[in-house]
């Protein structure tokens, strides 16, 4: 006798299509993806503005075109003034890099509008995404605890 799984995938019901429909409107609030932007840039289609949240010194080897660098953990109440006609976009490392929420959560508090662009400079790189920089492409790819902890790298306690 063959005993029937049941579904890990339907343990769970799928959300009304009005429920699901609300929900990925809001998520689409929070958030865009490295192609959207890649297209914006292309189409020279203004209106937002984008904000490495790296350590300065990764900005400086490798960050995306007309990025401004604001490290994540230096944003305050005394940050310097934004554009607050801008959508603030910002980066990190990657989807393993919370940089970019965080440093999000502070500059949404301060009145700013803000997103969060999916994949970070990780993924524009993997997409072939233009960079500017002292190093571009040739820049570290990923942030690494020994690389930050080197005497000949500093480290801002930034990822």
């Amino acid at each position: 006798m063959k005993i029937q799984a049941k579904s890990q995938v339907l343990s769970t019901p799928a959300a009304t299509p009005a429920d699901a429909a609300q929900y990925f409107t809001a998520k689409g609030a929070f958030e865009t993806d490295v192609a959207d932007v890649a297209y914006d840039l292309r189409e020279g289609i203004g209106g937002f503005q984008l904000v490495d949240v790296r350590d300065a010194r990764s900005y400086e080897e490798a960050h995306l075109p007309g990025a401004i660098s604001l490290p994540s953990g230096r944003i305050n109440s005394t940050t310097p003034i934004l554009r607050q006609e801008d959508v603030l976009i910002l980066y990190c490392w990657g989807p393993a890099c919370n940089g970019a929420t965080k440093a999000a959560a502070r500059l949404a508090a301060q009145g700013y509008r803000v997103k969060e662009m999916l994949g970070g400079i990780e993924y524009w790189r993997k997409e072939g995404g233009v960079l500017e920089g002292t190093l571009r492409g040739e820049a570290p790819l990923y942030w690494s605890m020994s690389a930050a902890a080197s005497p000949n790298r500093t480290n801002e306690g930034e990822k």
